[in-house]
């Protein structure tokens, strides 16, 4: 379902939202919706005191980290190219 937004604008910022829409050949509305749908994507919606939490778990645990062999890393990701 789709729901209406309206956001009141100062005739400036309008004028260079228009102008910046004209700019790629988008109607105001579209550039909008982009812009909207950009920044959704590099910013997080998620609870920032969530993640903090997580990692100060991660950092307060007192087992040393696993060892890793990096050649056995790295064969097994040659096999899964291969198969």
């Amino acid at each position: 379902m789709s729901k209406r937004l309206q956001v009141l604008l100062a005739d400036e910022e309008m004028s260079d939202i228009q102008l910046l829409a004209q700019r790629e050949h988008l109607t105001v509305g579209e550039w909008v919706r982009r812009t909207l749908r950009d920044a959704r994507t590099h910013k997080s919606v998620k609870d920032p005191e969530a993640k903090l939490r997580a990692i100060r778990r991660a950092v307060e645990n007192p087992d040393p980290p696993p060892a890793v062999d990096i050649d056995q890393m790295l064969r097994e990701i040659e096999q899964g190219y291969l198969s």
